[in-house]
């Protein structure tokens, strides 16, 4: 089974009239920002069977940062909250943020993991080129090292540099 699908606006005004609004992405990404009501369920928790509960028979709106986790695991979601209705709002908290609606952020929060290894990856990636061409072309090494980090976590589902910032200070929830 499927389930509908809802534009933020949508989504908003059947939120005023009672539907419940679950974020599925990680607790550090609600924790930075997220949309006011929304109530923060990690898909993580639903993948491990939690069920989304105290909606009382009003639809559940399911949304994620850009719509891609939302609409590739919605059977999960579906089971989730069974037996209420289920929507998905299309294109997550992105399209939520496009269409000038409103969100609270705490810029206090670290930036999401997946973020922070994308900047340390992009930024060893171009010290190695640099490095390579102007110091030694042995330097470009770094660049290839970080490439093949980067392929064994997207083939094996582990990746060492998130699990190393996940431990760094800066990366500890406040509250």
């Amino acid at each position: 089974m499927t389930p509908g699908s809802v534009s933020p606006r949508e989504a908003k005004k059947l939120i005023e009239q009672g539907a419940v609004l679950i974020d599925i992405r990680d607790r550090a990404e609600y924790l930075r920002e997220h949309i006011p009501n929304a109530r923060s369920v990690p898909f993580a928790d639903i993948a491990a069977g939690k069920t989304v509960e105290g909606a009382e028979q009003r639809p559940i709106i399911f949304h994620c940062q850009a719509g891609m986790r939302t609409t590739q695991n919605a059977d999960a979601l579906i089971k989730a909250a069974s037996p209420t209705s289920v929507l998905l709002m299309a294109g997550g908290i992105n399209a939520w943020k496009s269409d000038s609606l409103p969100t609270i952020e705490d810029k206090k929060q670290p930036l999401p993991i997946m973020r922070q290894v994308q900047i340390v990856a992009g930024t060893l990636v171009l010290i190695g080129v640099a490095l390579g061409y102007t110091i030694d072309s042995k330097l470009f090494m770094l660049s290839g090292f970080v490439g093949a980090g980067l392929l064994f976590a997207g083939i094996s589902g582990w990746c060492g540099m998130a699990s190393l910032l996940s431990k760094m200070p800066w990366n500890r929830l406040r509250k």
